[in-house]
């Protein structure tokens, strides 16, 4: 047994102290080809250090061996020392054997920078020189994953399956065509490929999209169990919760929903949305109280979220609590960060607690943004009846009747103001 074929058995055992020994025997004793295999073994392991080690030892004895290089400077990158990486990547040249290698180390590189054009760059010249090798399709395909680019992902991972590989580098090639098919909103082709992930591959994200793409297919009872299921395995994963709650939402199985929502809430308890979607389904429930709490937990998480706070606002309007809603909507106004909802809502506010003249400047602010909404329009002729402002009220009347014409009652208001 070698040197190197010793220190991994012993790594493998948690004999750290020996290992490191038994390292130095092997740099000093074992062939360049074992030290280069062990070098790989420890970098695979995790063990960098000593693996850049052995590389930098390799490289003092083969100073024109540019594979050395490149996996250098993959070490590098993965220890966060992108400057070292890119040092040694620009020692190899075009027309060295690992320069093609070197172009996806430098993508990889410029991707964990967030330099994505250049990481593109990069790809596509891979792609020149050796089209049909499959590390550069699996690197494309990756890469357009990531950047949300999924039709061309769909492409080069479609390459790879055509090259005959099922699954590349751990990962499941069907598994991202499902993926990218969900994200492109093609649930049909998603569902297809999603269920033959092999199960070694089923990962927890995996099970979550089959779940998430059954439930927008309208496949509530899969869903149901898949997401089931999936919290089961996994009760941490925090997005099945929401998931599983819609789905029962959509079989008006409300009770089931607000259980699985309340038992997300338990995971992810400073989750806005969760407690924002809590609220719409406790309010099937017929408990204010509830919804009120849940209401009021999320603006406080979220308080510039402006929909939370117009989801919040027509629950105050629902129970009247004008003043409440008042406070919560006047300063939206005050910074300028309006949308037409709010306007409407505090106009209605305001014309209960009969501050007309506000009620009015608020119908009026929301007027241009709800001249297809009829029952904006109703509210309007009636309030502008109310406060004796006939000025609009001929053109209000026409609007309203172009959009519901068998309103009886309006179409007589009209031909009595019409008549005047």
């Amino acid at each position: 047994m070698t040197y190197s074929e010793q220190m991994l058995d012993q790594l493998e055992k948690g004999e750290l102290t020996a290992a490191k020994g038994t390292f130095r025997q092997a740099l000093a004793n074992d062939s360049d080809d074992m030290l280069f295999s062990l070098a790989e073994e420890l970098y695979g392991l995790g063990f960098l250090r000593q693996a850049r080690r052995v590389y930098l030892t390799l490289l003092d004895r083969y100073p024109d061996e540019d594979e050395l290089r490149t996996n250098l400077a993959t070490i590098a990158i993965d220890e966060g020392h992108n400057d070292e990486a890119l040092s040694y990547l620009a020692q190899v040249q075009p027309d060295s054997p690992a320069y093609l290698e070197s172009l996806l180390v430098a993508a990889d590189l410029y991707q964990t920078e967030e330099e994505f054009e250049i990481t593109e760059q990069k790809l596509r010249e891979a792609e020149q020189l050796a089209p049909d090798e499959p590390a550069v399709q699996f690197a494309l395909a990756e890469f357009y994953f990531l950047v949300g680019r999924f039709d061309d992902a769909i492409d080069y991972y479609f390459r790879l399956i055509k090259n005959g590989y099922t699954d590349f580098a751990k990962v499941d090639i069907a598994g991202r065509l499902g993926m990218c098919y969900a994200q492109s909103g093609q649930f049909k082709q998603a569902l297809g490929y999603l269920k033959q992930v092999k199960p070694a591959y089923r990962t927890s994200d995996i099970r979550f999209q089959t779940g998430l793409t059954q439930l927008h297919l309208g496949q509530l009872d899969d869903a149901i169990k898949t997401l089931t299921d999936l919290i089961g395995d996994d009760d941490q994963y925090a997005s099945a919760y929401p998931a599983l709650a819609q789905a029962y939402s959509k079989q008006r199985n409300y009770p089931q929903a607000l259980r699985a929502i309340q038992e997300g809430l338990a995971v992810d308890q400073y989750n806005e949305q969760l407690y924002a979607q809590a609220a719409e389904i406790v309010s099937h429930l017929g408990n204010h109280q509830l919804m009120a709490k849940y209401l009021k937990r999320a603006h406080e998480l979220d308080p510039d979220n402006l929909t939370i706070i117009l989801q919040y606002s027509n629950f105050l309007l629902h129970q009247h609590d004008d003043a409440a809603n008042i406070k919560l909507l006047t300063p939206l106004i005050k910074n300028d960060e309006v949308d037409p909802q709010v306007y409407w809502n505090l106009a209605r506010s305001y014309q209960r607690i009969e501050k007309l003249d506000l009620a009015s400047k608020y119908f009026r602010a929301a007027a241009p943004s709800y001249q297809d909404d009829p029952t904006f329009l109703k509210e309007k002729i009636d309030f502008d009846r109310e406060v004796g402002d006939t000025g609009d009220l001929v053109s209000e009347l026409h609007r309203y009747l172009a959009l519901v014409p068998t309103d009886a009652a309006m179409q007589d208001l009209l031909d009595e103001y019409e008549e005047y």
